[in-house]
């Protein structure tokens, strides 16, 4: 337990009182008015270097002496701030505070004290150093450990995927759902129907902007005791049509399998090669044969390649019933080449977001305590 600091005035107090000195007599020995002896001793004025010496020479003590005194009485005056300083430096440092209420997921405009508070609860944590914990399955930087940015992207997914209101989920439901859903692959505007659908096979859909350098692209998890699958989605690589309905694919597959009920499963978006888990390579290429059959991309790539036109990508995606920009995705990656068909790519963001319950992308949800 700390010590108790003393006040300079205190230990003068008794100084005075050992020698039977009034505070008027002190004064008049020192040559200091008696006002400012009043106050020293009612803790109302400091010791300065020059009323030191004064009472080192009288009182048979050192300078240094009251001068320490006051400076550990002056600390410890300030130290209550000083720990309130610290605890909303601590905050700061481990959770985005700033980002969070500047959209809106923390209130603004509430006291430290009620923002520690508010934080705590977004977080389901009692105290600063508690560990987060968040049963999921995602995209995202395989080789790093979870960041706050990222642990506050999957928590606001989960807030606003709460509020939804869908059916009971169905396994049997959702695999035909995924039939209904690739119907849907051969316009952009198609994709308008992705959260009924997936509504009605009792999974929720919640588009979240990331906060950003979160590097994330989507999350699977449950909720309601894991009898509920959520899909976020961040649209963060990009809002092409192959890379949406890949994610999409990604993560229902998940679902399907039961991932993210327990534990954490990461796929790292940038580096498939990465991936070391069943989970991740059955969800990857579930996600590959749905944007086109990989059988029938491996047959066009070895018919034609390495010459691809423009009227024999459109031809093949025509008999796959996709998208070009879906086949165009596909082909991209085979051969590196990210600029190969890049104007089939179509952007799906404003579409999706008008359907699907959308944070960001200059959409607002309000706040809810």
């Amino acid at each position: 337990m700390a010590t108790e600091t003393v006040p300079p005035g205190q230990i003068l107090q008794a100084e005075l009182d050992q020698r039977g000195w009034t505070q008027t007599e002190f004064g008049e020995i020192i040559g200091r008015p008696g006002r400012l002896i009043s106050e020293i001793l009612a803790g109302k004025r400091g010791v300065t270097p020059e009323t030191a010496h004064a009472f080192a020479a009288a009182l048979g003590t050192t300078a240094a002496y009251w001068m320490e005194l006051d400076a550990e009485y002056q600390l410890s005056r300030t130290s209550a701030a000083g720990d309130r300083i610290t605890r909303k430096a601590r905050l700061r440092q481990r959770f985005p505070v700033r980002e969070m209420i500047k959209r809106g997921w923390i209130q603004r405009g509430i006291s430290d004290d009620e923002l520690e508070h508010n934080v705590f609860k977004y977080f389901g944590i009692m105290r600063i150093n508690d560990p987060v914990i968040f049963n999921h399955a995602a995209r995202r930087n395989y080789a790093e450990d979870l960041s706050s940015s990222q642990e506050a992207w999957l928590f606001r997914v989960h807030k606003l995927a709460s509020a939804l209101q869908v059916t009971r989920y169905s396994e049997e439901q959702l695999r035909t759902g995924v039939g209904y859903l690739e119907l849907l692959m051969t316009e952009p505007e198609e994709i308008r129907h992705v959260p009924r659908i997936l509504s009605e096979c009792g999974v929720r859909l919640v588009i979240v902007e990331p906060i950003p350098g979160s590097k994330i692209d989507g999350v699977c998890f449950w909720i309601d005791t894991n009898r509920s699958p959520v899909i976020g989605l961040s649209l963060k690589g990009g809002d092409q049509i192959d890379r949406f309905w890949f994610n999409l694919r990604h993560e229902i597959e998940h679902i399907l399998r039961g991932d993210g009920q327990t534990g954490v499963v990461i796929d790292d978006f940038d580096d498939l090669s990465t991936v070391e888990t069943e989970s991740e390579n059955a969800a990857n290429m579930a996600a590959a044969n749905y944007c086109v059959p990989i059988q029938k991309m491996d047959d066009f790539y070895a018919r034609h390649h390495p010459i691809y036109s423009e009227k024999i990508l459109v031809g093949f995606s025509r008999l796959m019933k996709r998208h070009p920009g879906i086949v165009a995705g596909q082909l991209q990656k085979r051969l590196n080449r990210w600029d190969l068909f890049k104007k089939y790519q179509a952007k799906v963001r404003h579409i999706i977001t008008e359907t699907a319950l959308t944070d960001g992308y200059g959409k607002t949800v309000p706040f809810e305590s």
